[in-house]
């Protein structure tokens, strides 16, 4: 299993919002400099995220995004669900279409259970421990080796 590239886009968007001061509003083609990503990509996402109840969308000149009261406690789990749906959990590794135990694809049997423990490590991570090791400079959240600490 392999974040689809929009599932990515909206997790490092999630955490850059989550290390920002509470409240504080982020223009999107800020996050999209900061990340390194495309703009009008990431505004999609970002638009889909408010309408999931993820983020704060404010227009006009003084608008942007912010992280909501509560949303830092989302595992990356639920976020991929929202972002890639079913998909996730699902998808057959060698694109068969109907994958189960019953018509079972060559990898199935060794994949299940590496995916069944990804998926509760996933389900284990919330966007408030990743925002914290960004912060502590435990990990990075791009490609930009200074993303975070430019003004």
């Amino acid at each position: 299993m392999i974040f689809s590239r929009t599932s990515q886009y909206a997790i490092q968007a999630l955490i850059y919002l989550a290390t920002q001061p509470d409240g504080e509003l982020v223009l999107s083609r800020d996050i999209a400099q900061r990340l390194g990503v495309p703009s009008p990509y990431l505004a999609k996402i970002l638009k889909d995220l408010s309408r999931a109840q993820l983020l704060h969308s404010f227009r006009g000149r003084n608008g942007g995004f912010s992280l909501r009261s509560g949303a830092g406690k989302s595992n990356l789990l639920d976020i991929l669900l929202l972002m890639d749906g079913p998909r996730v959990d699902r998808e057959c590794l060698l694109g068969l279409k109907a994958c189960q135990d019953e018509t079972a694809c060559p990898l199935h049997r060794k994949w299940k259970p590496v995916k069944k423990d990804i998926l509760a490590c996933l389900g284990n991570i919330t966007l408030i421990n990743l925002a914290m090791a960004v912060q502590s400079g435990q990990y990075r959240l791009c490609d930009l080796p200074q993303a975070l600490a430019q003004p």
